[in-house]
């Protein structure tokens, strides 16, 4: 079983799997600047394991078949539980950050499952990918200065149950590809930075 993380892709998949879980611990540590810091780098860690399996010759259908679960599990850490989690911290555990919590990581694994199921046909997703809740997470949190202390948990909650609906939305959402992933790579890092730079202030 282990020997199926020696495989380039899973590995990078078990890598940003690792650094969901840090981001989640930064996060019930009182940190959540860098939880989001350090979750934006499995993001790019999703996106990376996908072109490396791509790339990878003589890869046995089986390790891509695993390779594909644990995918899913993975974006379901870091886009469905880390952002669920840094909600209630934020939220100080009231009713509505755990029902918000609650709804996005329901609607994150139905989504994860649907997709393992029907895949992405005529290549575009059906509802918007649960990966978009990492980059929604970090601009919120890049704009929290800006918006008052007791008021931020309540927008955070409000734009995790629009995110949650429109997972399972019946939207045709087109793949990232070309141009996009140099996109996705650079907000990734300088999000990561700005938002690690602030704790380190």
């Amino acid at each position: 079983m282990l020997r199926q993380l020696a495989d380039p892709a899973n590995a990078i998949t078990g890598t940003g799997l690792a650094l969901s879980v840090i981001g989640i611990s930064l996060t019930l540590a009182g940190r959540p600047e860098a939880g989001v810091a350090v979750t934006l780098w499995a993001l790019l860690a999703d996106h990376l394991d996908g072109v490396v399996a791509k790339r990878t010759r003589g890869r046995a259908v089986e390790t891509g078949e695993v390779g594909k679960n644990l995918d899913s599990l993975a974006d379901l850490v870091s886009a469905g539980i880390f952002p669920a989690v840094t909600l209630i911290v934020v939220g100080q555990g009231s009713l509505l950050s755990i029902v918000a919590a609650a709804t996005l990581v329901l609607a994150s694994a139905l989504r994860l499952s649907y997709f393992n199921v029907f895949g992405s046909p005529g290549g575009r997703f059906i509802g918007v990918p649960t990966t978009y809740a990492v980059p929604l997470t970090a601009i919120l949190f890049l704009l929290r200065p800006l918006i008052a202390e007791q008021v931020f948990p309540l927008f955070f909650a409000a734009a995790v149950i629009v995110l949650a609906v429109l997972h399972v939305a019946p939207l045709s959402v087109p793949k990232t590809q070309g141009a996009m992933y140099a996109v996705v790579t650079a907000f990734c890092v300088a999000s990561s930075l700005l938002l690690a730079s602030r704790t380190l202030g």
